[in-house]
């Protein structure tokens, strides 16, 4: 699916895709809105039980967008506001609904205003957002997991997050006790030709930033690129391949 919304500035087009991968049920989920002439796109990956997981992402992504309709701006307040709507939504489900007590779910959070060719983001868990500049990758979130925390502490050094023993294992997401730690990126420029992608690490861990540049390099289009992504994914998807989820926004003059 290919939209777009009107630009002062600059032309933004996005596509998305979200698959099953190997599993029963699909536990990712995204949404987006528009307001005030800014865009705001949001992803979870949900946990939690056969149930729980796809209730939790379902929930985070519908309270975080709730939450920016209600203040619609580009700023850290606003975001905050998304992250605290999700995290508060997921808790009283949980205390309403007792079979839903292990359920949690990871978050990003992406604001973009084409008229001010500006965006900013925030994240808890390991769902990830790159910025794409001159051709180039840049992880502009880091992951909230024990490998990047040994990663971070020289524990594991040069290690690839992809392949550690603790990859999946988070500290910090949506529904978990007390307040969720977002990471909070405040508002940056964006140039034409910048690249924007949201992902879950049913996407992420199956494809290195290296391909994802290649891939970039020969696209056309924002579903030129995100088809790649996925193409690339599947030539290295083995047997029990997780949920997969990816929001690309192309930036042009």
């Amino acid at each position: 699916m290919n939209d777009r919304f009107q630009p002062t500035r600059l032309s933004i087009s996005s596509a998305r895709i979200t698959g099953i991968g190997d599993r029963d049920v699909n536990q990712d989920a995204f949404g987006e809105s528009y307001a005030a002439g800014i865009g705001c796109y949001v992803m979870a990956d949900g946990a939690g039980g056969h149930e729980g997981g796809a209730v939790a992402a379902r929930t985070v992504v519908d309270s975080a967008l709730g939450a920016f309709t209600q203040q619609p701006a580009l700023n850290v307040e606003t975001l905050n506001a998304c992250v605290a709507g999700a995290s508060d939504a997921v808790v009283r489900m949980k205390l309403a609904d007792p079979t839903l007590a292990s359920m949690h779910a990871t978050l990003a959070v992406l604001l973009v205003d084409s008229a001010k060719a500006r965006a900013c983001w925030a994240h808890v868990g390991d769902t990830r957002v790159y910025l794409f500049r001159g051709g180039r990758v840049r992880q502009v979130t880091r992951d909230h997991s024990l490998a990047q925390q040994f990663i971070d502490a020289g524990l594991a050094k040069d290690t690839d997050p992809r392949t550690h023993a603790q990859r999946s294992v988070l500290y910090a997401a949506i529904g978990v006790e007390g307040q969720p730690s977002a990471s909070i990126q405040p508002p940056l420029d964006l140039v034409p030709g910048d690249a924007l992608l949201v992902c879950t690490d049913g996407l992420w861990e199956r494809v290195t930033e290296a391909t994802m540049e290649a891939c970039l390099a020969r696209a056309m289009s924002a579903d030129d690129w995100l088809a790649a992504l996925c193409a690339a994914a599947d030539s290295t998807a083995a047997a029990g391949r997780d949920n997969f989820t990816g929001q690309v926004l192309w930036i042009a003059a």
